[in-house]
């Protein structure tokens, strides 16, 4: 998540399923995306030592950084300030003309590792 002064935070990154799979499957998805998420900051050692094949000669260190930039435990669940900015997100995309309204997102899976 990015904070900028009197804004909401924003999220730099997400993952989404389309509803037409149904809402089993977009549970089962997000739960393995959790899971795999959850797996790789416990492991995060070996989690970056595999990342590294990609990382096209970058040091080790900073692909840790560039990582943790982007899988942190904001991965895991946004929670309410992030679900907000999401929305906020949402909104000023249609707001713009950019995305089809009206704004509508769905948060399946949450900190608590729970159906939302």
């Amino acid at each position: 998540m990015v904070a900028r002064a009197n804004r909401p935070a924003a999220a730099v990154g997400g993952n989404a399923v389309r509803r037409a799979l149904g809402r089993t499957a977009g549970l089962q998805i997000g739960r393995a995306i959790h899971d795999s998420v959850a797996y790789a900051l416990d492991h995060r050692e070996s989690a970056v030592n595999y990342a590294m094949q990609f990382a096209r000669d970058m040091d080790p260190e900073l692909a840790d950084k560039f990582i943790g930039m982007y899988v942190n435990k904001w991965t895991l669940g946004y929670g309410d300030r992030g679900r907000q900015a999401v929305r906020e997100f949402l909104k000023r995309g249609v707001d713009a003309g950019l995305i089809p309204g009206p704004p509508d997102a769905e948060f399946l899976i949450e900190e608590n590792n729970t159906a939302a």
